[in-house]
């Protein structure tokens, strides 16, 4: 669904706003407030609201008479009482995002916020904040935009997950390819889910080795064993408190020591 309304009141108001002090204002206003119950006072100066409450504990209002609201916030109350009303509106409102494609069920636009909506009627779809959308449409028949997600390999999957799972490609590219690092355990490495994927020994509890699998490319293998990854920041190894990744793999160690 299409986030709450936005509500404005407009008219011929006295604000109040009280904590520490007290202020009062008279003039014709526009009162907007917003789904998370942030209370903005503008009039016709400036850019920066008269007189305003982010996201108060509550909002009441009442339309007799003109209009009244108040809103509270711990010790901080805003009180606005309207001796003469211009309007007294609610209007759709949603997150504002990027354009990155069409609604296959009512044609609206998708735009990417903290995740994917439809701003027509307000189907959302989760993606990872690292994850590219495509101009392309995915191969299954839902008609959505393909996204792009590094996760060892660069998968190009559906924006729905029910459609592809992300969890499920990486799981059938890196599931037990690594062996567990730690001494005299003899487990593989499974992709799993906890919180966020994770590469994590098979005998786990007996041995809770695990490793958050890191939005890159696999590219080679750390000094350690493990593989390493090419991020955006530099290269990395698997194991994030390791430092040497830039060591190269354990055949040249081995050459070395020789």
């Amino acid at each position: 669904m299409i986030d709450d309304a936005i509500r404005v009141l407009a008219g011929d108001c006295t604000v109040i706003a009280e904590d520490a002090d007290r202020a009062e204002y008279r003039g014709r206003v526009t009162t907007i407030v917003k789904p998370d119950n942030t209370v903005l006072v503008h009039d016709v100066d400036g850019y920066q609201p008269v007189a305003w409450l982010t996201r108060a504990d509550s909002v009441s209002s009442d339309r007799r008479d003109g209009f009244t609201l108040v809103a509270k916030k711990g010790t901080q109350t805003l009180r606005i009482a309207a001796h003469e009303r211009e309007g007294f509106a609610h209007y759709p409102s949603s997150a504002a995002g990027t354009p990155v494609g069409t609604c296959p069920d009512c044609g609206g636009a998708l735009v990417r916020s903290s995740g994917v909506h439809c701003v027509g009627c307000g189907d959302r779809y989760g993606v990872p904040a690292d994850a590219t959308i495509r101009d392309e449409q995915c191969d299954c028949d839902c008609g959505l935009p393909k996204m792009r997600v590094e996760r060892g390999l660069a998968f190009n999957l559906c924006l729905d997950r029910g459609c592809e799972s992300l969890d499920a490609a990486v799981k059938q590219a890196f599931d037990r390819e690594w062996a567990c690092p730690t001494a005299d355990c003899d487990g593989d490495l499974r992709i799993r889910r906890r919180g966020g994927l994770i590469a994590g020994c098979e005998h786990y509890p007996d041995c809770d080795t695990g490793f958050a699998v890191p939005a890159g490319v696999v590219d080679g293998a750390c000094g350690c064993g493990l593989p390493t990854f090419e991020t955006r920041s530099g290269i990395r190894c698997l194991d994030a408190t390791c430092d040497r990744a830039l060591e190269g793999p354990l055949e040249a160690d081995s050459a070395a020591d020789d």
